[in-house]
C-alpha cells in the first residue's frame, strides 16, 4: 500500500516524496481514511508511530484550494510538541500554498498575531499562548472546521482541562474532532463522550506499551554511582548519542554540568530554561553537534530525533506511562534503539510497577569493568540549607542591583527625585 491509495493532491505526494515517505505505517492507513470523511476520531497510537501526519495530511488535502482563513487547530501540550508539529506540517505543505504557524509561550506575540491575522490555514498552539491571543479581537477560531487534541492525555496531567474548555467556547459547535493519545486512562475516555460524535475508535483497546524496536535493560545501582555509571555507558561501542531524564529541572542541570566536567559533549533542557535555550539545545542536539540532552518529562512528548541511539531514565519516572513516553523517543518510525534505566534500590518499587504495566519483567544488567563499590566523588542533591543560602544569597544581589539602578536615576535627575 502506498499513499497514492488515499487520493492526496499531487502536491502532497510530492511533499511526502521529498520527506523520504513512501509507505504508510499502521496508524496512517487506519486513520486517514475516516478522518478524510470527516469522521471524528478517538485513537491510540504510540509515539513515534506517524501520527502527526496521520491528521496532518487529511487537514491538508482539505485547505488546498479553499479559503484563505483559519480552518484547522491542532493543541499540543508543549513548546516543543507544538514547533516538533508545525515542522511536519511545512515538510507535507511545502509544494502547496498552505499556510500555518505556530503558537506558542516563550517567544514574541508579534509574529503569532500576524497569522492570525492573515489567516492561515493550520494553527498548532499550545493552550495557554493560544488564550493570551483570544483576548483580542484578531484572534478569530469562528471557522475552525477540525479540531485535533494531541497527546491529550499529556494535557490532562499537566492540568490543562479547563484550558481546553475555555477555548471550546470560541469554536463552532459544528466541527470534527480528533483525539489523539498515546495512553487511554479513563479521564480520556470521558474527554472523548463530551467531545466526539459517534468517533470512529482506533487501538483503543490496546494496552499501552512502548515502540517494538525499543530493547530495554535496567541497571541496578546505587543512587550516588549513576554519574559515573553514565559516563562509562557513553563510552560503549553503539552509544551513539544519548536522551537522559531525570526527575527535576535541578537534577537535569546538576547532571549536565557534571557530564561537561567529565568532558562529555552535554546540554540542559526544561521548563526553567528560556524558550530561545531550549530550542538550541534542542537543534544542536538534533545536528550532532552535542552528543547527550537532559531533559526533565516536559519534553518527553515533543522530542523527535533521527537517528537517536539510546533513551537513558537516569531516575525511574513514577508513572508507568512515562517510561513508555520517554522511551517512545528512540525506535521512531520503526526503527530501533534501546531503553536503559538505572534502578537505585529505592526506586525498585516504582520500576516493578513499570514493568507490571508492560506485562513483561525487564532484563537487569551490569556493565563490565564498572566498579559498582566505588564512592562516589559528587552527588547531583545540593542540601536544602545550602540551596535556601543561594536562593537568598541571589534575591539579595538582585535588590542591591535595583537600589543602585534607582540611585543612579535620581542622580541624572540633578538630584531632584525624578527621573527625565
Amino acid at each position: 500500500m502506498s499513499f497514492t491509495s488515499f487520493n492526496l493532491h499531487t502536491d502532497l505526494l510530492r511533499g511526502l516524496g521529498a520527506l523520504g515517505f513512501t509507505v504508510p505505517t499502521p496508524i496512517q492507513k487506519e486513520a486517514i481514511p475516516p478522518v478524510s470523511e470527516g469522521r471524528d476520531v478517538l485513537a491510540c497510537a504510540m509515539t513515534g508511530s506517524g501520527k502527526t501526519a496521520a491528521f496532518l495530511l487529511p487537514i491538508l488535502q482539505r485547505a488546498i484550494g479553499g479559503p484563505r482563513a483559519t480552518r484547522a487547530l491542532v493543541l499540543a501540550p508543549t513548546r516543543e510538541l507544538a514547533a516538533q508539529i508545525d515542522e511536519h506540517r511545512r515538510g507535507l505543505a511545502r509544494f502547496t500554498r498552505v499556510g500555518g504557524a505556530a503558537i506558542y509561550g516563550g517567544v514574541s506575540m508579534g509574529p503569532q498575531e500576524a497569522a492570525f491575522r492573515r489567516g492561515v490555514e493550520v494553527l498548532i498552539a499550545t493552550p495557554g499562548r493560544l488564550l493570551d491571543h483570544l483576548q483580542s479581537p484578531y484572534a478569530r477560531l469562528d471557522r475552525i472546521e477540525v479540531l485535533v487534541l494531541d497527546e491529550a492525555d499529556r494535557m490532562l496531567d499537566m492540568g490543562f482541562l479547563p484550558d481546553i474548555k475555555r477555548i471550546m467556547k470560541y469554536l463552532p459547535a459544528r466541527r470534527q474532532t480528533l483525539l489523539f493519545s498515546a495512553t487511554i486512562p479513563q479521564a480520556i475516555t470521558t474527554l472523548a463522550r463530551e467531545l466526539l460524535h459517534n468517533p470512529v475508535t482506533i487501538n483503543v483497546d490496546r494496552p499501552a506499551a512502548p515502540a517494538v524496536g525499543i530493547t530495554h535493560a535496567a541497571y541496578p545501582v546505587a543512587a550516588e554511582l549513576k554519574l559515573p555509571l553514565l559516563v562509562e555507558l557513553l563510552r560503549q561501542p553503539g552509544v551513539q548519542n544519548a536522551l537522559v531524564f531525570t526527575r527535576t529541572k535541578h537534577r537535569a542541570n546538576r547532571l549536565a554540568d557534571g557530564l561537561v566536567r567529565r568532558g562529555v559533549n552535554a546540554e540542559r533542557i526544561h521548563g526553567n530554561r528560556s524558550q530561545a535555550q531550549r530550542t538550541r539545545a534542542l537543534a544542536a542536539f538534533k545536528a550532532g553537534r552535542i552528543r547527550v540532552l537532559v531533559a526533565t518529562d516536559v519534553v518527553a512528548r515533543g522530542i523527535d530525533v533521527t537517528g537517536l541511539s539510546h533513551v537513558v531514565n537516569f531516575d525511574v519516572p513514577h508513572v508507568p506511562d512515562d517510561y513508555i513516553h520517554r522511551s517512545g523517543r528512540t525506535a521512531r518510525m520503526e526503527a530501533v534503539g534501546d531503553a536503559v534505566t538505572f534502578v537505585s534500590r529505592e526506586e525498585e518499587g516504582d520500576f516493578r510497577q513499570i514493568e507490571r504495566a508492560m506485562g513483561t519483567r525487564i532484563p537487569r544488567r551490569t556493565l563490565p569493568g564498572f566498579n559498582y563499590e566505588a564512592r562516589a566523588s559528587e552527588g547531583l542533591e545540593i542540601p536544602l540549607g545550602e540551596r535556601v543560602a543561594v536562593i537568598r544569597a541571589r534575591k539579595a544581589e538582585e535588590r542591591a542591583r535595583a537600589r543602585a539602578k534607582a540611585e543612579r536615576r535620581v542622580f541624572s535627575s540633578g538630584g531632584s527625585g525624578r527621573a527625565r
